[in-house]
């Protein structure tokens, strides 16, 4: 199966300092990647040693949201010859290029993503920047790469397993399977070109270091549990490790908002965000401990060296910056997929050729289509031609990563998520959200409109804090006009792609009718409304792609349903006999059925809501 190949760095043109191409060998959300030097001449390389001969499937490109470089060419070679010079670049065989996109669409706030699956074979990688794109905020002409990761597998593998049966085809053959057989399409879990998200690079980038290798002992102890059919520890694992990506991008952030705050010479705010930090931590691992999830040895914290790849002829490094203590394991991880959902973020997948995944929906960046239109490419030389890299079902398309903020970027770039304050709201979002604005603050409701998805949970989070302590002598205008523009947040939030948003705006949701609406004894009437507004939102996410997130949105239609506010309403129980569309999902007419069944039970044909005409129908 492929996975993710480590590499040193042997060679680069040149960097900025502070920004030494080293730094590509580490991912983690607090990296700074390479940057070229200021007022620099194109184009720019840097030569990358993979620990292995390999045959790469995959490569992924993080760009930076402004030092953009036009297009980025890939060369491959078995060796490196013993001097670098010009005449001997034909050592290197082109694979080809892919074009950027200038950002301008984001107002150069987002980072791209690009992925790019190729079929090559060698040990060394190089990387070739064009001239940047520019822009007002690129003062010196510089380009930049954030992160990037290799995925592959080793060479013998590779070719050995193209020619010989595997154990799974034999099998597959034994009992009669076709493997071209569209009802098993995407579903069979043990194919060799699947990739672990584990082994994306959005994972690293968003993930403590820590806790990533928590997961990954884990994601091991559960393939192991599933080989042996310990299902029901493997169910556990699973859930674990769901729990602890989440946990895992909320330590990632504080460390941003810490490092932050330690350039900004803000050492109070860095205190507070280190024992936030370390407080966090201990909690859930606690929890871990408690469920026997926790092996000892993962809590030893070692600082990993980088490895040191010198090369004769290759550019002195000595007098780089000190790099990030949190280095890429030596060894390459080969966890397979999490079953039900990968890292569930804005950039959880790109969309890929010959694969298909979805785009990011929170942007619609500028596409490769735009520069290169598929007429013009078929006129262009073999080696001129751009290589396949991310589309979406008919467009092509890139998904793209939030902006890390550095000291030096906040002077003169616009504001990112990742400094803890949500960019400013756009004048069509300030128009939708005015009433809301009124009652809550036009910070509170930039948070919930944030591209950045920690904004978002935090203010569905801070909502609820501030309902919670709300005064029972507060007037009953007043407090009908929060619980409305909270409704109106969480109707937002229940569409949210991201898991932890979506769980928080459940949480607030079952607060207000629950206790909000009782405590302030405001009546049925804004208990119908709260239903009645949230309801077809949360339907709808019965018929989620992913299980979990289905699983959680039924589970909560029925606990609501059952709760003593809510059920003399019978509103659920009438939306859900409700016929469905010819076209709707199948994942949303299960759920509906299992609903209607389950709640049934529970609530009869007895003034409930439910009639056996209306069921049966």
């Amino acid at each position: 199966m492929p996975h993710k190949i480590g590499f040193t760095v042997v060679s680069s043109s040149g960097h900025e300092d502070g920004f030494s191409a080293r730094e590509l060998m580490v991912h983690a959300p607090t990296v700074n990647g390479w940057r070229s030097p200021r007022l620099c001449q194109y184009p720019q390389e840097i030569i990358l040693q993979l620990v292995e001969r390999c045959r790469i499937r995959k490569l992924q490109l993080l760009a930076h949201q402004y030092m953009i470089a036009s297009k980025i060419e890939f060369y491959i070679s078995e060796s490196l010859p013993e001097y670098f010079a010009p005449y001997q670049s034909e050592r290197f065989q082109r694979l080809g290029y892919v074009p950027l996109s200038d950002n301008e669409k984001t107002d150069f706030r987002a980072r791209e993503l690009k992925s790019v699956y190729l079929n090559a074979v060698g040990q060394y990688l190089k990387l070739i920047f064009h001239k940047n794109y520019v822009n007002k905020y690129n003062l010196y002409g510089q380009v930049a790469l954030v992160a990037v990761n290799i995925i592959g597998d080793p060479a013998d593998y590779g070719d050995d397993s193209m020619s010989s049966p595997s154990r799974e085809k034999l099998i597959d053959h034994y009992l009669g399977i076709k493997l071209d057989d569209p009802a098993l399409d995407g579903t069979y879990l043990g194919k060799r070109d699947s990739i672990s998200p584990l082994d994306d690079l959005a994972f690293d980038m968003y993930q403590d270091p820590e806790v990533a290798q928590i997961i990954r002992r884990l994601d091991e102890k559960k393939r192991e549990a599933v080989r042996l059919e310990c299902y029901d520890h493997a169910k556990k694992l699973k859930q674990a490790i769901a729990d602890l990506q989440k946990v895992g991008e909320r330590l990632g952030r504080y460390e941003v908002e810490k490092r932050y705050a330690v350039e900004k010479e803000d050492y109070d705010l860095a205190k507070k965000k280190k024992e936030q930090m370390d407080d966090y931590r201990l909690k859930v691992y606690q929890q871990l401990e408690l469920h026997d999830l926790l092996d000892a040895q993962l809590l030893i914290r070692k600082p990993l060296e980088l490895p040191l790849g010198s090369v004769s002829g290759t550019e002195c490094l000595q007098n780089s910056p000190p790099e990030p203590a949190d280095a890429p394991q030596g060894e390459p991880q080969r966890a397979e997929p999490v079953l039900e959902e990968q890292l569930v973020d804005p950039t959880s997948s790109e969309p890929v050729v010959p694969y298909q995944s979805p785009l990011s929906p929170r942007s619609q960046p500028t596409t490769s289509k735009e520069v290169f239109s598929k007429e013009n490419i078929e006129f262009l030389p073999y080696d001129e031609r751009p290589l396949p890299t991310v589309c979406k079902q008919v467009d092509e398309a890139v998904s793209y990563l939030e902006p890390e903020v550095t000291g030096e970027d906040m002077g003169d770039t616009p504001r990112t998520g990742n400094t803890g304050e949500p960019e400013p709201l756009m004048e069509k979002a300030l128009r939708e959200a005015s009433p809301v604005v009124e009652v809550f603050g036009e910070t509170l409701v930039s948070g919930a409109y944030s591209r950045t998805w920690s904004c978002r949970e935090d203010a569905l989070l801070t909502v609820y804090k501030m309902l919670m302590e709300v005064s029972v002598d507060t007037p009953k205008e007043d407090l009908r006009n929060m619980l409305r523009a909270a409704v109106f947040l969480v109707r937002r939030a229940i569409k949210d792609t991201v898991s932890s948003v979506f769980q928080a705006s459940l949480k607030l949701l079952k607060m207000i009718i629950t206790q909000y609406i009782p405590k302030h004894k405001l009546g049925k009437l804004e208990t119908s409304h709260c239903v009645e507004k949230t309801l077809p939102h949360l339907l709808s996410r019965t018929g989620d792609s992913s299980s979990r997130l289905r699983l959680l949105a039924s589970t909560f239609i029925q606990e609501i349903a059952l709760c003593p506010e809510v059920k003399p309403l019978q509103i659920i129980p009438v939306h859900l006999v409700k016929t469905l569309k010819p076209n709707s999902p199948t994942h949303l007419a299960i759920s509906h059925v299992e609903l209607v069944e389950s709640l049934l039970v529970a609530m009869g044909t007895e003034n409930s809501g439910f009639t056996i005409n209306s069921v049966m129908k």
